[in-house]
């Protein structure tokens, strides 16, 4: 390891000579740059094994050196540090094909073994093979502003979305309801190589049953009673660009073997049509579900399930990321004070205390929304604590004070809940949040009758046939489902 050079690129002396040290102890031979035209003048040396290049130089930036050190064909790895931990430099520094990407403050331990890493990951042809391309900033940053966080968890999605953005590769994107799923298909699209195409959303629970397969295949006149004209389906639609499915675990069981086929041959047929109909798409699929159970319960194919998380990215919930509520709290303020034309309003630390501690059971949608509600109700220049729990009382319900009863849990997560529906869904807040609950419920009542179903719609006061009909509607899993969920499965 003796052998093995390293450039250290960093305007700041302190910064160069503590990572050159550590790096020194573990075994490597260091050179030192202070500026972008030292960085391009050092960084073109074909002995060196690695580049650890700082994004903030006084002559140019960071992007711009790695930028031009791969345009003179310098197929070093380069590990990028810097402070000014953005979406938008994660992803762009991965997308130029960067080994990683390290935040400031950093751990020295963490250089060393991720300067390892990449060595040895470079030296046996194994290094990370990214294609190329710029950010269209006019359309894909603009589009995906609404994604902000600077924690680890958030910087590893960054990163994620910088290396398979222009790839072909389908991807499933799962977390809770409002964490920023649509968010996150936006900037995967927007900086693909499909981003001057179409991006196609369709939600699977805002379509009803009997309509997903004409809604998504489209169908030929007289196809069916009603079929008056041709239509085109969403595939079509997004011909060229990108489909995203939300809420793919919802989809008919019997529609999933004929989207497999569609992903394997590229091709399908609209309802009622003699010849195939060729397509090319990048599938995102998005689900809130535990997809694994849904395979287990038979109510998604196994083959399609590993078609889809191929690639795969996990949002955590907005609970699990605390660091990033004081960034989206600024970040949304600062927006809709904008588009409500107002002066500058500002947040007392006791009401972002209570925003900090509060579980947000919708997650950043439902900050998002109590924000918004917060300045549209209220034209006090600071956001007190009072004022806030004036808006949204719920805020004053923590983890500390855990409900008693059944009301009290429903009065403490409902509004969470309806705070992370969309307000243009098709169907109602209430449509909604019954089928939520209908589904727990009865699950709950087969695991206490170890599946019996007469048993379960006597403890619901409910007629045997209603139960059937509402186990098949909302897909519940049968006997073996139950029992196993009941021994925690």
């Amino acid at each position: 390891m003796v052998n093995k050079k390293i450039l250290v690129v960093d305007d700041e002396e302190s910064i160069r000579w503590v990572i050159g040290r550590h790096m020194e102890k573990a075994g490597y031979s260091i050179e030192y740059a202070s500026s972008g035209n030292e960085a391009l003048k050092k960084g073109t040396d074909r002995s060196l094994s690695l580049i650890i290049l700082d994004l903030k130089l006084p002559d140019m930036g960071g992007l711009e050196v790695f930028e031009e050190l791969r345009t003179a064909e310098v197929q070093t790895p380069v590990i990028i540090i810097t402070a000014q931990n953005t979406m938008k430099n994660a992803i762009e520094a991965m997308k130029l094909g960067a080994y990683d990407y390290i935040a400031k403050p950093f751990d020295l331990d963490e250089i060393a073994i991720t300067s390892q890493r990449a060595i040895s990951s470079y030296e046996n042809s194994k290094k990370l093979k990214i294609l190329r391309g710029e950010l269209n900033e006019s359309a894909g940053f603009e589009l995906t502003q609404d994604l902000i966080g600077s924690s680890p968890e958030m910087l590893k999605i960054y990163k994620s979305i910088g290396r398979i953005a222009e790839n072909e590769y389908s991807v499933l994107i799962s977390g809770e309801s409002g964490t920023g799923k649509e968010l996150v298909t936006r900037a995967i699209h927007y900086n693909s190589k499909r981003k001057n195409h179409k991006l196609v959303s369709v939600n699977i629970t805002a379509i009803p049953r009997d309509l997903i397969e004409s809604e998504l295949f489209g169908y030929e006149k007289g196809a069916f009673t009603g079929a008056t004209t041709r239509k085109q389906g969403r595939f079509e639609e997004a011909h060229l660009g990108t489909l995203h499915l939300d809420e793919i675990g919802e989809m008919p069981i019997d529609l999933q073997a004929k989207l497999l086929r569609v992903l394997e041959e590229k091709s399908f047929y609209r309802l009622g049509a003699e010849n195939p109909i060729e397509v090319d798409i990048r599938l995102i699929a998005s689900t809130n579900k535990y997809l694994p159970k849904e395979v287990d319960e038979c109510r998604l194919r196994k083959d399609l399930y590993y078609r889809l998380s191929t690639i795969s990215i996990y949002i955590p919930p907005l609970r699990e990321r605390r660091e990033d509520i004081p960034v989206l709290i600024e970040h949304f303020i600062a927006k809709y004070i904008q588009e409500l034309g107002e002066e500058e309003r500002t947040v007392s630390n006791e009401a972002k205390q209570l925003m900090f501690d509060y579980d947000w059971p919708g997650n950043v949608r439902e900050l998002e929304n109590t924000l918004k509600r917060v300045l549209v109700l209220t034209s006090d220049s600071i956001i007190t604590k009072d004022i806030l729990l004036e808006a949204a009382p719920y805020l004053g319900m923590t983890t500390q004070n855990q409900p008693q009863s059944l009301d009290e849990l429903l009065n403490q997560v409902l509004p969470g809940v309806m705070e992370s529906v969309e307000s243009d869904s098709e169907h109602g807040i209430f449509e909604i949040i019954m089928k939520q609950v209908e589904k727990p419920l009865i699950e709950t009542a087969l695991r206490m009758t170890s599946g019996n179903k007469k048993k379960a719609a006597s403890v619901l006061g409910i007629n045997r046939n209603t139960l059937s009909k509402k186990i098949d509607e909302l897909g519940i899993g049968d006997l073996n489902s139950a029992r196993s969920a009941s021994k925690g499965d």
